[in-house]
């Protein structure tokens, strides 16, 4: 029930997720005008809207014109709205319990701009301040309250801001050398505060992932002959898929790491 609950929270993310995704980069407003079919012009219905559902029972066709519908807008649903059952699974708690819930929230927003920043950047290879630098202000509000009255609070928090110096800080020597967009640095405090905060081996893992998920993929590129040693890719959504994989499952890679070389 918990799982179900937050998949369905996801899937409603999820849609204005895309609106976020479609709109920002291009300056527009993300309240108005109303969704509408890019090629007849018609507002979308609030029974043609319903998360993943709607693109399913329309064939992936506009009611109005019949023009296709991207397969990407049921595809940004259902991965927000598995990766917040993804969230539920990991701590496991209850749902109405307002203590959990302050443990679940920082998580699922770090979800949430992780997929939407994601999808931008493979779109205009850009990560969006306004997405990115409000997260330096809310993400610590959100974690303040989860360990709030715990023992360990204090140490949860300064793990947080040193995971946040310690990505941020190796990122911009990347940048200055050459090899990252500033973008890049701004995201990687972010993603330093969420897995500082988790832990030290969701930080190493976190750090680690992107350069072997985007390596492998840049080297397939070239085998495959799609790109060159000088073809820019962006890295941003290897760093949120990094993130993603250390959250779920970093202490078993953690530790076949130490089992395996120490």
């Amino acid at each position: 029930m918990l799982i179900a609950f937050w998949g369905i929270v996801g899937l409603i993310i999820g849609s204005f997720l895309n609106v976020v995704i479609w709109r920002l980069p291009r300056g527009e407003k993300l309240s108005s005008p109303p969704s509408a079919c890019p090629k007849c012009g018609n507002h979308i219905a609030a029974y043609d809207n319903i998360p993943l559902v709607s693109w399913l029972v329309l064939r992936a066709k506009c009611r109005g014109c019949g023009a296709p519908i991207s397969a990407r807008y049921p595809a940004v649903e259902l991965l927000t709205g598995l990766v917040f059952a993804g969230v539920a699974w990991k701590f496991d708690s209850s749902v109405w319990d307002l203590r959990d819930m302050a443990l679940y929230l920082p998580f699922l927003y770090v979800a949430a701009i992780g997929i939407a920043l994601a999808f931008i950047d493979l779109d205009t290879h850009k990560l969006p301040n306004k997405i990115v630098l409000p997260a330096y202000l809310v993400l610590p509000a959100l974690l303040a309250p989860a360990t709030w009255g715990s023992e360990l609070a204090w140490s949860r928090m300064l793990q947080a801001l040193i995971g946040c110096a310690a990505l941020y800080a190796f990122y911009f020597v990347l940048c200055i050398i050459g090899g990252m967009g500033f973008g890049d640095v701004k995201l990687a405090g972010v993603l330093g505060l969420a897995l500082g905060w988790l832990g030290w081996d969701y930080l190493v893992v976190g750090a680690f992932m992107p350069f072997l998920l985007g390596g492998l993929f840049s080297l397939g590129l070239i085998a495959v002959k799609k790109a060159g040693r000088k073809s820019g890719i962006p890295f941003g959504p290897w760093m949120i898929l990094g993130a993603f994989i250390a959250f779920a499952v970093a202490a078993p890679i953690a530790n076949w790491y130490l089992d395996t070389f120490m």
